[in-house]
Parts: structure tokens; sequence; C-alpha cells
């Protein structure tokens, strides 16, 4: 893969003629070209050539970084510096969203390609008619990336010598640097979209030696379908993984490697997570739109709409529709369950169905309903769950264990191929999967089990600690955040402005942060947090900084229910009086009229332990807890409720702030 449209050393882009570079880049882009990009591009060629001429090192143009779809304009190796230049031509003034981009580059680079792990990263951003600052601020953060150096054409060089006299250590060999591997970690809607788009997931992936990565995986699971289109069968495949895992990106790669349907493995994405298919569709829809007009093409964002639900939806709309239609089978061969632990019981479902739809004697479970709908094929059908541990959150929500009891009852002729772990305590299936040990065509596959979180990429071990915690498992939770602390820092207060003030000093770029807190956290409104109140996921996910509706403003807060299997960057968790530790363990409430109730009921319980899991592994790179000091003038915030719980978790080793 070429990763730049152009690259030479720096004395060889300097005698060359500015029409030869001119011509390479035209002839290596790979969107439709316009006159303003040629134009921009030999500008900034007539700004650098003079400038270099007494520098040594590498040149790069257009450089494609780790994350997909971003291009850096020019990317400089000069000594042991690594320097990422964003151009506008023409511009006057240095608008926020481009100090962001270019400070995004440069923290791409740091976290994600390892040959540029240890050196000394700058981003500038050149506005090439703005008033340049009087001085330059070169402020170098731990990870050693310096804040974005503003400038225009005429300040460049300055900016340039300026950076070299402080940067130190042995020269990047360029050979060397050029070989580096990507290993990326993009969020859960950056991967969508670049697997929308057609990049692999090998692409857009980590690969950690002696670790089950999502390659494999996706692989494992096409071959069992594969398999199972040739011989005639039906089978179905139990994915397991640990928080953030990528288990939604297996099932996205293996729906958009066949959305087009020309394999006759044509295959759907069904979640019954309403939050988290609304961003994707909406985060997928836009830049559909914006790859076909790069392109020059035209396409209405109605018809880009059409086409992203037609490999993803709520489980809901598919469950509903062959109610009914009792005969058809559905057109997919393939089904993907992403949560699949969250399927509806029998209860539940028949209750919705005689309330809302007008059945009123519905029998199935969604589990068994679901698997009923793939089975109506007369040759072949494959159903793939993708199953969080410990991620069950509402009330009648099954478990994984309704899937394997609806198999043992309606379906003996599945082929059923199962990851190991999901034996483990938390997925609740240990007991129903000894009924089915010895039916045949049975498999367990390794490769189904992902173990690596990919969500906190600075450490790994994040959801260890967050069981440890929730476990109260003291002493491993200590060694665990020993472990991790320097790469993934967490921090714990009191005071819910100094938390704030967190987040926006460790954000950079424009990475995202949020606050988050439990749906039943009803006592948090004398800080101006109502859990209560709509928020709407696609503008709290994807709205940039300058909307007032975007996680950024820290306003609207975000409930287990519509962050479950996304994420930010940055989390502030802030903790209510409904989940308490106390000496015997934690104290399960909810809060009713004007008091707290104690929950007794041990699924709802574990229900409430687990909103608190999933709020505690959203955030990618660090988080800060917020645990109010409570009133005692307001008998439903004594500071009891409070206290224990800030006292133990600041015993794990928090750091206060």
């Amino acid at each position: 893969m070429r990763r730049s449209y152009y690259s030479s050393s720096i004395s060889q882009f300097c005698s060359e003629n500015p029409k030869t570079i001119l011509g390479e880049l035209a002839e290596t882009n790979e969107f439709q070209l316009e006159q303003t990009q040629k134009d921009a591009w030999l500008q900034q060629i007539h700004i650098l050539q003079p400038i270099l001429k007494n520098f040594e090192g590498g040149i790069y143009f257009e450089y494609v970084i780790p994350r997909m779809g971003k291009r850096i304009d020019v990317l400089l190796v000069l000594k042991s510096l690594l320097v990422a230049i964003e151009f506008k031509v023409g511009e006057t003034s240095f608008a926020q969203h481009s100090i962001d981009q270019a400070w995004d580059y440069a923290l791409d680079l740091k976290n994600f390609h390892e040959t540029s792990h240890d050196a000394l990263i700058a981003p500038i951003l050149v506005a090439t008619e703005a008033t340049a600052p009087s001085k330059l601020d070169i402020t170098t953060s731990k990870d050693r990336v310096i804040n974005p150096l503003l400038t225009n054409s005429l300040g460049l060089k300055d900016a340039l010598d300026s950076l070299i006299s402080i940067s130190t250590g042995s020269p990047i060999n360029l050979e060397s640097w050029e070989k580096g591997r990507y290993l990326p970690t993009p969020t859960i809607i950056e991967a969508a979209t670049a697997l929308y788009a057609g990049h692999s997931v090998e692409e857009i992936s980590r690969s950690d030696a002696g670790k089950t990565n999502l390659s494999i995986t996706s692989k494992s699971i096409s071959q069992i379908i594969s398999d199972s289109k040739k011989h005639s069968r039906k089978s179905i495949c139990f994915v397991t993984g640990v928080p953030g895992a990528g288990k939604t990106l297996v099932g996205l790669d293996v729906a958009t490697r066949h959305k087009e349907d020309k394999s006759g493995l044509h295959g759907i994405l069904l979640s019954g997570n309403a939050p988290l298919v609304a961003v994707l569709g909406e985060a997928l829809t836009r830049d559909s739109v914006k790859s076909l007009q790069d392109q020059g093409k035209k396409i209405t964002k109605a018809a880009a709409r059409r086409a992203v639900n037609s490999f993803i939806q709520i489980v809901h709309h598919f469950r509903d529709e062959y109610v009914r239609d009792t005969k058809s089978a559905p057109p997919e061969h393939v089904a993907l369950f992403d949560e699949a632990q969250r399927a509806w019981d029998l209860a539940k479902t028949a209750d919705f169905m005689r309330r809302k739809k007008g059945v009123p004697d519905f029998k199935y479970s969604e589990p068994e309903f679901l698997i009923s709908c793939l089975d109506r094929h007369k040759d072949w059908a494959v159903v793939v769950c993708l199953v969080g541990g410990g991620q069950e959150i509402h009330t009648g929500e099954s478990g994984i264990s309704e899937w394997i009891s609806a198999l043992k009852r309606s379906f003996p002729d599945w082929h059923i191929n199962i990851s190991p772990r999901l034996t483990d305590s938390e997925f609740g299936a240990g007991e129903v999967l000894k009924e089915i040990k010895s039916r045949p065509n049975v498999n367990y596959d390794a490769n189904l089990h992902l173990g690596v979180s990919l969500r906190s990429f600075r450490a790994e071990n994040v959801s260890l600690l967050v069981k440890q915690i929730l476990d109260i498992e003291l002493d491993g939770a200590k060694e665990t955040f020993k472990e991790l602390s320097d790469r993934y820092p967490i921090a714990i207060t009191r005071n819910l402005d100094s938390a704030k003030k967190w987040l926006q000093g460790k954000a950079r770029g424009s990475e995202r942060y949020g606050m988050v807190a439990s749906s039943n956290a009803q006592r948090l409104r004398p800080h101006a947090i109502h859990v209560k109140a709509p928020m709407k996921p696609v503008n709290w996910f994807l709205e940039g900084k300058g909307d007032v509706r975007s996680s950024f403003h820290l306003e609207d807060v975000a409930t287990e229910f519509s962050i479950q299997g996304l994420e930010i960057d940055w989390a502030c968790v802030t903790w209510d009086g409904d989940f308490r530790f106390n000496p015997e363990g934690w104290s399960h409430h909810n809060f009713v009229g004007t008091k707290w109730n104690r929950v007794n009921k041990l699924e709802n319980q574990e229900y409430l332990k687990n909103a608190y899991r999933v709020l505690l592994t959203r955030a990618r790179q660090g988080m800060v807890i917020f645990v109010p000091e409570g009133d005692p003038e307001d008998k439903t915030r004594f500071s009891g409720f409070y206290d224990p719980t800030y006292n133990y978790l600041k015993n794990v080793g928090l750091v206060e702030i």
C-alpha cells in the first residue's frame, strides 16, 4: 500500500521542478481532482522548496495516517523530529477545527504508528494569509506531542528552526521508519465507516502477538458460513469477548463484506441497541454521501440511508416483519445479532407482542423466534450471536442461556459453534451448556473469543480493573491499577467542576469527551445532571464542539442505555446513591417518588451492577469519577450514601483531584 501521493528526500524535492511534483501528485490522487486542489498543491510546493533547502530528511505529501480517511498535507522527517503540516491556503485566520485537525494527525501517528511512538511530533497549522502570532509557544506533552504551532507561510521557516533547536536524540532512519506498521484502534464509528467504505478489518485493527484478533475471528465465521452453504446446513456461532474487544466490528466486517449480495452470502447485522444503530446509521450515511460527492457523484441522503439500512437494522424491525409474514424466509441467509445476550425472554416478548402488536398468544422468546426465521430457508442459514459478558442491563433480557435452550427445544439439526469462554461465569450459560454436551455437531472453537480490549488502546486490562472493582477484589484491583495508571489515567473527585476541567484538559484535538451516569441516578439533579431528560445519541456522539447538543458541552448526560456498544475518548462517570459500597458489599437502590428503595430482586441487582460496568468501560483513554459529597439537609443525599463508595475507590489507588 502506497502511503503518500508523493515522497522523496528533502534534497531531491528542493531540486525538482514543481510541475513534475504536481504531476506525480495528480497521477496518484484517487479522487476527482479539482483545479483548486492543484493550485493548493502548487502553492505548498512553492512555499516549501526555498524553506527546506538547508534541511535534511524526508518529505511526504498527502500522507495516509492510521485511522481511515485522513491524509496529512505534508509530513516532514527532520533529524529526530516528525512535523505534520496542515495547510489552509488563502485562509486569514486559525479556525479551531483546523487546529484540532492538525493535532489529530500528530496524535494518530503517536498512538498508532509503531515507528513513530518514540519520536517528538509537532503539528503545524499554516494559514497562508493569516497574521502569525508574535511568539511561538512550544509546549510539549508527556507523550512528546507538541501543542499545535500556528503560523503563516512567511513564519513557517522560523517554526521549523525552533523545532529543530529542541529536537534531541538519534536521527530517525527513514528506511526503518517507512516500514513501520500501523496498529490502529479506531472508534466503533470510525471503524464502521472504514469497513463500509471497503477497507478490510486487517487495515483498521491492531494485531497483538499471541492474541486472537478480529481478522482471525472474522475468518473463522466466514469459513462457517462458506461450509454451511457448501453442505446445505444450518449453523449458529457464539462469539464472546471482553468489553471493547470488537465484537460489533466482527459483525460489521462480515455484514459489509457481503453487502452487495454478489456472493450469494448476503448478511445483515441486527441489534436491539437503538442508539448504536442510530449513531452508526447516521455516521455511515453522512460518510457515504461525502465520499460519493468527493468522487463527483451525486446521491441523496435518503438513498444513502436506504443502502445502510439494508445491512444494519434494529432487530425488532426484522422480527416484526416476519411476525406479519409467517411463511417467507428472509432474503438474508446470514444474520448477525449484536449483543445477543440482551435478547428478550418469553415473558417480555409475549407481553410486548400483546400490548404493542396485537398478537395475543405469541409463544416464542426472541431468540427462538429469530432462529425460526432463518430456519425457514430450505437449504442453509447461519446465525451469529455476538455475546458480551455482564452486559444485560434491562428487565427481560434473557442472557445467552435462552439461545441455547431454544436450540435444544426446537432446532435439533442445527450445527452449534461455541467459544470455549462461553462457560465463564459472566456469560451465565454454564449450566445450560451441559444440557447439549452430548448433542452431535457441537464444536468449540477458541478463535470465536476476542480477549483483547481494543477500546482502551492505552491499556487493554481496563475491563479487568472494572471487573475487580465491581467484584470487590481490592488487592487485585490495586495491582491492576498500578499496571495501567501511567498509560490510562483514572481520577476521582467530589467536585463536578474539577471533573469537567480535568476532561477538558486531557482531551486534545477532536478527542471526544462527555458525562455518563446510571439511568437510576436521579439524585444528581442538584448538580444539573438529569438522567431522565431526553438526549439524542446521534447529536451527542456525532456533532462537534460548536453544537450545544454534543457531548463536548457537558450538559446532556448519556446513560448505560444510550452509550452501550459505543465509546468516547475521555469520560466523566457520575456516581449516584443507587449503587453504594458498604463493608458487606454493594447495596442496590432505586429512587421512587421521594426516597430510595432497596432493590431486593437478584436479577435487578445484577442489572444495576452491569449498568456501572458499562459506564466504567466506555472511555478509550481515561476517565474521572465524580462521587458527590451529599447534603446533610437533604435526606435523599446523605453523605453516608456516597462517602463509603468514594473511600473504596480511593483505596484502589485512583488519583484524587
